[in-house]
């Protein structure tokens, strides 16, 4: 089996529509994706639909924007939440929280980039966002589009939109301690994303995930483009010591990045094992 257990459709900030993502699913040899835009549901109903009949197994789940403080500063950190029952009332009001202040944050991260002489407007990113949430990535494209970076990575660097860039505006992000605790009364099961990719900005020091892991932490993401051979080898044996799941995905959002479908996997029997711990969702099986 090939289970890519992280992938974004244009429900947040991925490019292709959830039924072209189960499409582009298939063509890529996966037998299971998870779905898991940021701190939306949005696209369940057109990827449950799309992947019916397939014989591909959706996996429907989110990706938490969190704020932690480790090693004496504050560091963002994302959380995947798989098989959580979506309309549990204190999780669904959290999520709505976060992804309703996303288009605020944009629209003073466009300003900001105006103020330094970047030719975008916010109209202009709204268009390229479509009915997603807005976020940096469409802010990037439009950064693309006008000419200012070559790329929608060149764009996240200190010049403009990187972490405390000088277009980077804060946004709201939950306490991991929290969400965890959310998506497990919610049924779901948490795993840490790319909890080493440095270049995103500080990460989170071990001890940190060691509390996390004893607040029911289920897993870390550790296949994962961002993450070296050296990173891979230190987060399979913190997760050995703590006891977590691993995992491994490509963190896909379509034609934004050049990461493709299927780009890493996880083992069939720690999916199984992710499974057995849910509560909230079964997989979809198409």
């Amino acid at each position: 089996m090939r289970i890519d257990l992280h992938a974004h459709s244009n429900a947040s900030d991925g490019t292709d529509s959830p039924a072209e993502l189960v499409g582009n699913a298939l063509a890529a040899g996966l037998d299971v994706v998870a779905l898991t835009d940021h701190d939306t549901t949005a696209g369940y109903a057109e990827a449950i639909d799309a992947v019916a009949g397939t014989g591909l197994t959706l996996v429907p789940g989110a990706e938490l924007s969190c704020r932690v403080v480790s090693g004496g500063r504050g560091v963002s950190m994302h959380l995947l939440a798989y098989l959580f029952d979506p309309a549990e009332p204190e999780f669904a009001r959290e999520r709505v929280l976060v992804h309703d202040d996303r288009f605020r944050r944009a629209e003073m991260i466009v300003e900001r980039c105006r103020a330094l002489g970047a030719p975008i407007t916010w109209a202009q990113v709204q268009r390229i966002a479509g009915t997603g949430a807005v976020g940096r990535p469409h802010v990037a494209s439009a950064l693309v589009e006008a000419g200012v970076v070559p790329t929608v990575d060149a764009a996240f660097t200190a010049d403009w939109l990187a972490n405390k860039g000088r277009a980077d505006v804060p946004k709201r992000e939950t306490d991991p301690v929290t969400a965890i605790r959310l998506v497990r009364a919610a049924g779901g099961v948490p795993v840490f994303a790319h909890p080493g990719a440095a270049k995103r900005g500080a990460t989170v020091t071990d001890e940190t995930i060691a509390e996390l892991a004893a607040a029911g932490l289920a897993g870390l993401e550790v296949d994962h483009t961002d993450h070296d051979a050296g990173t891979r080898d230190h987060l399979r044996g913190l997760a050995r010591e703590l006891g977590l799941l691993v995992t491994g995905s490509s963190d896909y959002h379509g034609s934004r990045k050049t990461v493709r479908l299927g780009a890493n996997t996880t083992d069939p029997s720690v999916y199984e094992a992710l499974v057995d711990q849910a509560t909230g969702a079964k997989p979809v099986k198409g």
